[in-house]
């Protein structure tokens, strides 16, 4: 896959269904559009387990993140695909633990850039770049990544629910070996992407949604795909999982009544 820089447009098409944008639909948010709107109801009547699996997602990635910085002091956070701002953010739950912690905000949708600095411009520990994740060497040499991230010291790298939109052409394994490799020992990647271990479920959902959003999607993979994603990196206990069944904090969420996909992933350290 080339490392190019994909030209980044500040021109939010309310004609396209956005990925961010049905995420922040499906989570109660406000910043979403009518052709997302439509986009989610149709995916809905077929994977009618979608709106309570993206809540789980959410949940999963504030453990994840409160974890890291209170059991193993990590202070330093890349949020790729990050999505648009919503309660209980990255860098909220880990200024929890420390207000020094750092993040650095990535995604390609210009709507999350606007909504996402007009949300931290008070918060000088917190950026957001409008970059495209498969780009590392143009986030990792970014003014604001390089302002607030020191790659001597152990860096949490957040893939969360956005492995499905890298097509396999583009190598999503190999995007997780660029980062790993930028990163020193003790550092952290935190991966989830959609699975089904239904074929009808995986072909419908991945051409769907490549036809809704232009283009802009991967592919619903296997559990054992994601696995293969992280070889030569520690996974750690639980392992990789149903993500509601990561380290829960209680027996309170909401629980899927289908499972004909789930969100599936866990951490892994780097040696």
């Amino acid at each position: 896959m080339s490392q190019e820089a994909r030209p980044q447009s500040s021109v939010v098409d309310v004609s396209i269904p956005s990925v961010a944008r049905m995420y922040d639909y499906y989570l109660g948010g406000k910043d979403n559009y009518a052709v997302d709107r439509e986009a989610c109801e149709e995916l809905s009547k077929v994977v009618p387990s979608t709106q309570v699996l993206a809540i789980n997602n959410r949940r999963f990635l504030q453990r994840v993140v409160r974890w890291l910085a209170r059991e193993h002091g990590i202070r330093q956070f890349i949020d790729h695909g990050s999505g648009l701002p919503t309660q209980d953010n990255v860098h909220q739950v880990a200024q929890q633990v420390d207000p020094q912690s750092r993040v650095v905000y990535v995604d390609n949708d210009p709507i999350v850039l606007a909504h996402g600095r007009a949300l931290l411009e008070e918060n000088a520990n917190t950026a957001v770049i409008q970059a495209d994740m498969r780009d590392t060497d143009g986030i990792m040499g970014s003014p604001e990544v390089t302002r607030l991230i020191d790659f001597d010291q152990p860096v949490a790298a957040l893939f969360v629910s956005v492995l499905h939109c890298i097509p396999d052409a583009d190598d999503p394994a190999a995007l997780i070996k660029r980062v790993a490799d930028r990163l020193v020992p003790g550092s952290f990647l935190v991966v989830c992407q959609l699975v089904s271990e239904d074929a009808a479920t995986r072909d419908f959902v991945t051409e769907f949604m490549r036809v809704s959003t232009h283009g802009q999607w991967g592919r619903v993979r296997q559990a054992h795909e994601l696995a293969g994603f992280l070889e030569g990196l520690e996974v750690l206990e639980p392992g990789l999982v149903e993500v509601s069944t990561w380290m829960p904090d209680a027996d309170l969420g909401p629980k899927q009544l289908t499972q004909e996909w789930i969100e599936f992933g866990g951490v892994a350290r780097k040696p």
